[in-house]
């Protein structure tokens, strides 16, 4: 009686060990380091290198180790004060040109590097980060909006025969001209059927005939609504791109988005790829005039500066744009050994490019880069809103045979930059320009604090209960204190496996589970107890007690863990954290204290002849 069959004895141990290998990982801690790399991403060079270390050593700050990781310069340092001095000097000392960013950078030995072994993720409050609260430019949304209007006025009455003078934009009114009082009729029973949602209007003066169609204000609030859910949409798919583990994106008032992303300490690259617009255009070169040389640009075509110099005159006409692409990555040419973006795009877009390039195969098509960004700046002492459009002629190549769904552009200055411009098209346009209005970065070093706090929360909760259970259990105390101890370990152990995040929150669920994870075996211990003193023998007291503890214990225990999956799949950020840490110490500690504390106990009373039971 009460004795294991050896595949049972061999998974506890297997689980055990397992546990023991991968929650290390989250024992070793992180690296206070700089991050160093050229304003293009780009590794330093070896002087520079060598400058940086100088100027550490002539500060007497202390450097850990210097290591190249991919195409930045890594130094570590000792810890966070130096860290912070770090930074100021190397920024001062390399001037313009560099990107300076501080970083944890993690102490894992190779050896459980090579068996998949990482830390858990810490949230924003224990490892830092930055925090972004960006803002929706409402009025570019409102005028991008009364812009396809416009564009699809003009089309729906070149395909109805509609002739027309003119039709353009005047703030969220969209004003058509006609000459004759008839063709404005066959406009406005054609485009109310279409577009009922706006408010039309006609007049004559000044010897014209106008239709106008305007904005309602419930229309204007359902595109300012989209375009502040389609930022959120899009703000997601960048920031899983960036590798970002458990972001805070949540809306905050009409037009506003709360970012934040944990562990992340390099700003200026999140900012560049949070709050950037960009875009591809695909358009034909106008071959009569390749050559430009000044003047006037000619009528249906385009001026636009090239990025390696010069210009290029583009036919005015748009191929596709960047809403077709499905897809993009960045690989190196491996005849060139230049960078690369690879383009994907959907059916619709394939055709479009098909027909296009198949009706100009020998002319030239040019990829014209689009990016547009909002930035605060003082100017004498006043913040001011700036706007910058970037239009640059990236690529242009000979049309060699027609394109279809798939094809690549060149042209790129770095890898990193093709990186950025395939992260960028593969997540999406944002809907409309966002501005950072504020921005924090929380330092690792009140992340430390925290750490330290619900570190020692967690440790005096659990020797609190663990002297409860010597005093009061004795022996078998000693054995639930064991499996708590292992339980502990397979938490910190799952968490890194599943790459999860820790938070504030999230330590205390753990602390919870601690007291939680005793429960179960309390619950067999007193049941034990009761068959002692109903006369049964140890053995049988022994296999009665766990064995009718057993559905207690599973029916308690799947009720809060019912609570916990109700609490990940409905709340959002700190409460999803505890609901993580809660479900998965509810698992660990059943296991624990049903399978791992009856193995220990019957290898210390299995098959032997007992008297007692110090219980």
């Amino acid at each position: 009686m009460n004795r294991y069959p050896l595949w049972k004895y061999l998974l506890v141990l297997a689980v055990v060990v397992l546990g023991v290998i991968y929650a290390l990982p989250s024992l070793y801690g992180e690296d206070p380091a700089l991050q160093i790399s050229t304003s293009r991403g780009e590794m330093p060079a070896e002087a520079v290198q060598q400058q940086i270390l100088g100027l550490l050593q002539e500060a007497e700050i202390p450097v850990k180790a210097a290591e190249r990781q991919q195409d930045t310069f890594l130094v570590r340092l000792f810890d966070t004060d130096s860290q912070l001095r770090a930074a100021d000097i190397v920024k001062q000392g390399l001037g313009n040109g560099y990107i300076v960013a501080l970083n944890l950078a993690p102490t894992t030995p190779g050896w459980l590097r090579a068996l998949n072994a990482r830390p858990m993720y810490l949230g924003l409050d224990l490892r830092g980060g930055v925090h972004f609260l960006m803002e929706v430019d409402m009025d570019t949304a409102n005028r991008q909006a009364v812009d396809r209007y416009v564009n699809e006025f003009r089309t729906a009455m070149r395909e109805a025969g509609i002739r027309y003078s003119a039709v353009d934009a005047q703030g969220t009114t969209v004003v058509a001209r006609f000459q004759q009082a008839p063709e404005r009729e066959r406009a406005i029973r054609e485009l109310r059927r279409s577009y009922p949602e706006l408010e039309w209007q006609q007049e004559e003066r000044d010897g014209a005939f106008w239709l106008s169609a305007r904005l309602s204000e419930e229309r204007l609030r359902e595109i300012q609504q989209f375009a502040v859910q389609q930022n959120i949409v899009t703000l997601r798919n960048r920031v899983n791109e960036l590798g970002v583990a458990e972001p805070v994106i949540q809306r905050q008032g009409a037009n506003r988005i709360v970012v934040q992303l944990p562990g992340v300490q390099d700003t200026a690259r999140a900012k560049d790829i949070l709050g950037a617009t960009a875009t591809l255009e695909f358009r034909l070169v106008d071959d009569r005039h390749f050559s430009y040389t000044g003047g006037p640009v000619p009528p249906g075509t385009q001026l636009f500066p090239r990025r390696e110099g010069g210009v290029a005159l583009l036919k005015r006409d748009v191929i596709i744009t960047g809403e077709f692409i499905t897809d993009a990555s960045s690989t190196i040419d491996t005849q060139t050994g230049q960078p690369q973006v690879n383009i994907r795009l959907n059916n619709a877009g394939g055709q479009i490019m098909n027909r296009e390039t198949r009706d100009n195969v020998g002319k030239f098509m040019a990829v014209v880069f689009i990016e547009n960004k909002v930035e605060t700046r003082v100017v004498d002492g006043v913040e001011q809103k700036i706007r910058t459009r970037t239009e640059e002629v990236i690529n242009m190549a000979r049309i060699q045979e027609p394109l279809g769904n798939s094809f690549r552009i060149t042209g790129l200055d770095s890898s990193r930059e093709a990186r950025n411009l395939a992260l960028l098209l593969r997540a999406g346009s944002l809907a409309a320009p966002l501005e950072i209005v504020e921005e924090r970065t929380i330092g690792p070093s009140l992340g430390k604090a925290n750490i330290e706090q619900g570190f020692k929360a967690a440790v005096i909760g659990m020797v609190a209960v663990m002297i409860f259970m010597v005093f009061y259990y004795k022996v078998f105390g000693l054995i639930a204190n064991l499996a708590l101890l292992v339980n502990v370990v397979l938490i910190l152990a799952i968490l890194s496996l599943l790459q999860a995040t820790l938070t504030l929150p999230g330590i205390a669920g753990i602390v919870l589970t601690i007291g939680m994870a005793v429960d179960a075996n309390v619950l067999i211990y007193e049941r034990i107890r009761e068959e002692l003193r109903a006369g049964m023998s140890p053995q049988q007291a022994i296999h009665n007690g766990y064995h009718r503890a057993l559905s207690t214990i599973t029916d308690a225990n799947l009720t809060t863990l019912i609570a916990g999956v109700v609490l990940f799949a409905f709340g959002a950020g700190s409460v999803r954290g505890f609901a993580v840490t809660l479900s998965i110490g509810i698992v660990t500690s059943m296991f624990t204290a049903i399978m791992g504390t009856r193995a220990v106990v019957n290898l210390i009373y299995g098959g032997r002849k007992v008297s007692k039971l110090y219980i």
